[in-house]
């Protein structure tokens, strides 16, 4: 551990929270210590709940450590079951308490609580909060979803089904939807699509991975929701948001699963897959192409048509990428950074969709590297894995990208550099959980998507063009729009970084230079001062400009 004024990820029982937050009839008690208490802030303040976050707290303090804070549990654990009356109850420590050792499974055990009590064993001092929130999910999944009774029966070999008693479709489907995987190599026949007249259920699958205090999980789910439904399929279950434990119950009724969000869903997609013979998406729809693609993979899994979805894609962002100055966009050098998910997407939208060039690109999820790393091999870069702000901030600084795609920190870092930045992945701040309705996921998210990544370009463009123009009685420093005219003048625009005190800048050449957009502007001074002080010239002209931009061209 390091001890730090920012972090991308909380400890593990923060990503517990998350879940028990995000669903219906749970409730957490967290065995910790007074200053833990924190993290409510983060869904009360942050994503502006209208609810409190469903956590007890056993606040134990200094003078409890002498004496016996397994009571307190204890006493915590009984309390909350009789104040909250929750469906089920997740149990865990803390960092802090974890130190401890008292063992909340065991005593929640001992408590004898007459509902399903999880008991979370999450390592605070080496895993972190999606992580934890994954193992939480998980563990209530397998908890819950097995909850029905009696052993399914084991599935008919393979082959059987094909004749007499019913379609071979149909059982596959009841064996996919009741029972575990079937024991062969052969994977299971898509769904045949219902027809009208014979009263034959619609396919369903469940939508696995949004939580509480995700990026835009709300949105994306009722973006992807509504596709679904579109394309002809019933959507079972969305968990962990929204669920309760009764829904967890029958996750297993569907035919497949939806992975929104690997980084919480995996997991527990894998054990539904082993459990139950469900098969899962493995493309996320961020992006038209993606979006396609998770269309085609759906239809398959369930044995549907997706021509009329895709032939009505609701989306302006192929045109609009198209017709706005394309000599303004192609080529733009962004760096990206954030959760795998969200980078890899967004990532691929810049390069392939928008036609920007990629200069970085990284996570600070070290469990999806490998994921990281491959797409960035494939953009020809090389991928930056840390969970240190202050390296990316040094990665940043070097690249002098032209755009910052990340968190809330990246957005705090290139306001510092003076670069176009956008917030496309947690952790965010309060603005980036908007009243309306903002997915980046579907159809409709990639129109959100477009208006993200290029309007911070447009401002740039716009205020280029005012310096360009600064000198022009219009655009004076001092000067204010026609129907502003009378009110107090506009504040001065930010400083230049200060010249090299050994290099001077002619007049003419100081005017050439505020001819460059802001956000590179500094870039083309240190580069024309280096330039000149490796040709020895002390004075820099107009002339010496455009030879330094020639010399740093090649």
């Amino acid at each position: 551990m390091q001890l730090a004024m920012w972090t991308y990820e909380g400890p593990p029982h923060v990503g517990a929270m998350r879940v028990a937050t995000a669903m219906r009839g749970v409730h957490y008690v967290l065995h910790a210590p007074q200053g833990d208490t924190y993290a409510d802030l983060l869904f009360t303040m942050i994503e502006r709940r209208g609810e409190r976050t469903p956590v007890t707290y056993t606040t134990f303090q200094a003078r409890d450590l002498g004496g016996d804070t397994a009571d307190k549990l204890k006493t915590a654990i009984t309390d909350a079951y009789e104040r909250f009356q929750p469906q089920a109850m997740l149990v865990g420590a803390s960092c802090t308490a974890e130190l401890i050792q008292d063992d909340p499974g065991g005593l929640a055990a001992a408590v004898g609580l007459p509902i399903p009590v999880v008991a979370l064993e999450l390592p605070a001092y080496s895993k972190k909060e999606n992580w934890g929130a994954a193992e939480t999910f998980y563990r209530l999944v397998r908890t819950l979803a097995g909850s029905k009774g009696a052993t399914p029966p084991p599935p008919p070999p393979c082959g059987e089904g094909e004749g007499g008693g019913g379609s071979g479709e149909g059982q596959a489907r009841e064996r996919r939807a009741a029972s575990p995987a079937a024991p062969c190599s052969e994977p299971p026949p898509p769904l045949t699509p219902p027809h009208k007249g014979e009263g034959e259920r619609r396919p369903t699958c469940n939508i696995l991975g949004p939580t509480a205090l995700g990026f835009r999980h709300r949105d994306d789910v009722a973006e992807i929701r509504g596709l679904l439904e579109r394309l002809g399929l019933t959507v079972n279950v969305v968990a962990p948001l929204g669920a309760s434990p009764a829904d967890l119950a029958r996750i297993g009724d569907a035919d497949f699963n939806v992975v929104l969000y690997p980084e919480i869903a995996r997991t527990a997609a894998e054990w539904l897959k082993r459990q139950f013979g469900q098969p899962f998406t493995t493309v996320v729809p961020i992006g038209v192409g993606a979006t396609r693609a998770f269309v085609e993979e759906v239809a398959s899994l369930a044995g549907l048509d997706p021509t009329p979805i895709l032939a009505d894609e609701r989306t302006r962002l192929p045109w609009w990428s198209r017709s706005v100055d394309s000599n303004y966009l192609t080529g733009k050098r962004v760096f990206i950074f954030g959760d795998a998910t969200h980078a890899i997407a967004t990532a691929r939208v810049a390069a392939s969709e928008l036609g920007f060039k990629v200069v970085g690109l990284g996570t600070y999820l070290r469990e999806f590297a490998r994921e990281v790393r491959a797409k960035a091999e494939e953009l020809g870069i090389e991928a930056l894995i840390t969970d240190d702000h202050l390296e990316v901030e040094k990665a940043i600084a070097a690249l002098q990208p032209e755009l910052v795609l990340g968190t809330q920190m990246e957005r705090h870092v290139a306001k510092r550099l003076g670069i176009p930045c956008a917030v496309i992945s947690a952790p965010v701040h309060v603005q980036d959980f908007p009243a309306r309705t903002s997915p980046v996921m579907g159809f409709e998210g990639a129109n959100v998507l477009f208006d993200t990544l290029v309007h911070p370009l447009m401002m740039g463009l716009e205020e280029h063009l005012v310096a360009m123009f600064r000198d022009d009685f219009e655009f004076a420093d001092g000067a204010l729009p026609s129907h502003l005219a009378g009110h107090a003048p506009m504040d001065a625009p930010p400083a230049e970084p200060a010249p090299d005190a050994g290099i001077v800048w002619e007049a003419s050449a100081e005017q050439e230079l505020k001819k460059i957009p802001f956000f590179v502007r500094g870039k083309a001074r240190r580069n024309t001062e280096s330039f000149a002080r490796q040709t020895g010239i002390a004075a820099i002209t107009v002339e010496t400009l455009y030879d330094a931009k020639a010399h740093f061209g090649r």
